[in-house]
């Protein structure tokens, strides 16, 4: 885990709709948080079906770390959070314990309410 963060594991693809639209929504929160100097770190977790289009779709998209494409570790994530679809945003404290799995649909709300 990362140094005392919160972590938010997001799982995505290039080839997904859905997170196209949703991957600047949250890049923008991020460099929100990040410039508040907040304990916060994203993680991508990808769901592309080769190194080139996970590849392609982190250096346009993303300003966070990423799973390294091809060791393994996605499906265990996804399993260990019980993803089921994509994109999802799943939020960990700094032990890894389990903040919210649904941080992407409350953002969807939050930006309803208003």
């Amino acid at each position: 885990y990362m140094g005392g963060k919160i972590v938010g594991i997001y799982f995505s693809a290039h080839w997904c709709p859905p997170c196209k639209q949703f991957t600047p929504m949250l890049l923008k929160a991020y460099e929100t948080i990040k410039s508040e100097n907040k304990p916060f770190e994203i993680v991508f977790v990808s769901s592309d079906k080769s190194y080139n289009e996970f590849q392609s779709y982190f250096k346009e998209s993303m300003n966070w770390f990423a799973i390294p494409y091809g060791i393994g570790k996605n499906q265990t994530l996804k399993q260990k959070y019980e993803v089921t679809g994509i994109p999802t945003l799943v939020v960990v404290d700094s032990k890894g314990n389990l903040i919210t799995k649904t941080a992407k649909k409350k953002k969807k709300k939050k930006k309803t309410l208003r």
